[in-house]
């Protein structure tokens, strides 16, 4: 029988690895003039907004390839086969 909190424990688990990936892995930064021209064209108010935009598709990002990273060794090479 499967433990019923593995449907929690994966998803966690990604999310926790996306953080970490995101922690050591620098995210973009912008120089100041293409920080300006985002802020302007996206009516943002300071450039805070701007790079917890960044921050938060960058974490988003690494989680997704790491889920479909994870997802496809797990399919791949370490889920059994059923045989008949």
């Amino acid at each position: 029988m499967k433990n019923p909190l593995e449907t929690l424990f994966i998803p966690a688990g990604i999310l926790l690895l996306g953080f970490l990936s995101a922690l050591l892995l620098p995210a973009p930064t912008f120089g100041i003039r293409v920080a300006r021209r985002i802020m302007t064209s996206f009516h943002l108010m300071d450039i805070n907004q701007l790079y917890t935009i960044v921050f938060t598709l960058w974490f988003l990002l690494l989680g997704i390839l790491e889920y479909m990273l994870i997802r496809f060794v797990w399919r791949r090479f370490i889920q059994p086969t059923s045989r008949p």
